[in-house]
């Protein structure tokens, strides 16, 4: 979908965009403010809808947005030739990283599909293609020689996923709920291979055995 938004300079564009996709994952559509938005946007109102017409074209517009970026820059990107789920769970924090410097909520993305009280914008939601689950792709294809012998294959993947889970909520929590406007991924990324030895400890085989 075009609109004057899409022609903003980056910084004001994502501005705008960051507000909406905020305000419309926490609340969804139906009870999301314009108000609130135009508020964190640092814009009036009325500009806000010179950019875009409706609430509605707002929502798509964050949407395809949004679902256009994580397609090309994250799905397609992902080396699935990298047959090591650890180094594979490593590569997708890295790209998942660089788009939390710039799109802090990207990544309740998925909350946008929910159905809302508008059935022409539940047709429109209809219309568009379904990313691909992350984890699927993450876990499709992998190296399990590396794990130990005994081990079910596929209750560990389950642990590992469960792990990631558990460390990419606490990761959006912290920025969510940081003041600091400034944080700091290097830390995030030792912390990460951190846990992936220890993980690494527990279900692959060492170099000893």
């Amino acid at each position: 979908m075009k609109s004057k938004l899409m022609s903003l300079e980056p910084v004001k564009r994502n501005a705008i965009l960051n507000a909406a996709l905020k305000e419309f994952a926490l609340k969804g559509f139906d009870k999301a403010s314009t108000n609130i938005i135009a508020k964190d946007a640092e814009i009036s109102k009325p500009l806000l809808f010179h950019y875009v017409g409706t609430k509605q074209e707002l929502f798509l517009c964050v949407y395809d947005y949004f679902f256009n970026l994580l397609d090309k820059e994250y799905y397609l990107k992902l080396d699935l030739f990298q047959q090591d789920i650890f180094d594979r769970l490593r590569q997708s924090y890295i790209l998942q990283i660089k788009f939390l410097k710039l799109y802090p909520w990207i990544f309740e993305f998925s909350k946008l599909s929910a159905t809302t009280n508008s059935d022409e914008l539940n047709e429109e939601l209809k219309k568009r293609s379904k990313l691909s689950s992350c984890s699927t792709q993450l876990f499709d294809t992998m190296d399990t020689t590396k794990f130990r012998k005994g081990l079910d294959v596929e209750k560990c993947k389950q642990f590992i996923l469960w792990a990631n889970i558990g460390f990419t909520n606490q990761i959006l929590a912290d920025i969510h709920n940081s003041s600091n406007q400034e944080i700091d991924y290097q830390t995030i990324l030792q912390t990460l291979d951190e846990y992936f030895d220890e993980l690494k400890k527990v279900f692959y085989t060492s170099s000893n055995e």
